[in-house]
């Protein structure tokens, strides 16, 4: 199959950035989004151009880091989904695609279409832990938790931070992503000694770094590739409004 892309070429964070164009041939319908991009890189190589600078890890929808906004939308026309789940078969022969970087104020563009996401790691260091004793594992049944409460608590644990939910947002904020990591806590015991702290300092962090408010569109879940729910959001209000009294 043959497509025409459009890539957003920038050479670092000061400088304005542009698109390019440029066009692929023979190209397998069974390969992966990113396995497309890698074959424009060798392409451009063999041109002794410059490559196009992304992200990617694992490259089996796990890790999220190689989110990219393909055609105006986070990780493509798939729900749940993260870019390197995409597929050139879900193209048509001849079209042209769009790739650009997430954008969001709080995501700077590093170069090309990576951007620094450690603003999302300031935010959990803030508070996404909890006090336990060093040395060995404990044994699996020191801290018995039901099973619905267990699953709950996984529901939240299962974002992979990849800030998809930030890059769809129209404000760009990073409710659910951080209401996802205080929920996650806030249900297990484990996460109880620092319950008021925790959320207050992650939301205080939130703010500090940029990130715009929720406004309760729901994009945010539509688009997580882990299906995360608005409902934390919800849970993390509740939780800071709390925790400011009980600390006042």
């Amino acid at each position: 199959m043959n497509i025409k892309l459009k890539v957003w070429r920038q050479k670092n964070a000061t400088d304005q950035g542009h698109f390019e164009s440029y066009d692929l041939s023979n190209l397998n319908p069974d390969m992966s989004f990113l396995e497309m991009l890698d074959v424009l890189n060798e392409k451009l190589l063999s041109e002794d151009k410059i490559p196009v600078e992304f992200d990617s890890d694992c490259r089996e929808g796990i890790c999220g880091q190689c989110g990219l906004t393909i055609n105006g939308r986070a990780n493509g026309h798939f729900t749940a989904s993260t870019t390197c789940q995409l597929h050139m078969r879900h193209f048509k022969d001849g079209d042209s695609i769009v790739v650009e970087p997430f954008r969001a104020r709080a995501f700077k563009v590093l170069k090309d279409l990576k951007v620094d996401r450690s603003s999302m790691d300031r935010i959990v260091q803030a508070g996404g832990f909890v006090s336990v004793h060093t040395g060995s594992a404990p044994d699996a049944n020191v801290l018995p938790i039901g099973k619905l409460r267990a699953e709950d608590a996984f529901k939240s644990a299962a974002c992979i931070g990849c800030g998809t939910c930030i890059a769809t947002c129209k404000n760009s904020s990073a409710a659910l992503f951080t209401s996802a990591k205080i929920t996650h806590l806030v249900t297990l015991p484990q996460g109880q000694e620092e319950r008021e702290t925790r959320v207050i300092r992650m939301v205080e962090a939130m703010d500090l770094e940029g990130f715009g408010s929720c406004t309760n569109t729901e994009a945010c879940e539509m688009e997580c590739p882990q299906e995360i729910s608005v409902l934390n959001i919800a849970r993390m209000n509740f939780e800071y409004n709390k925790a400011v009294l009980l600390t006042k």
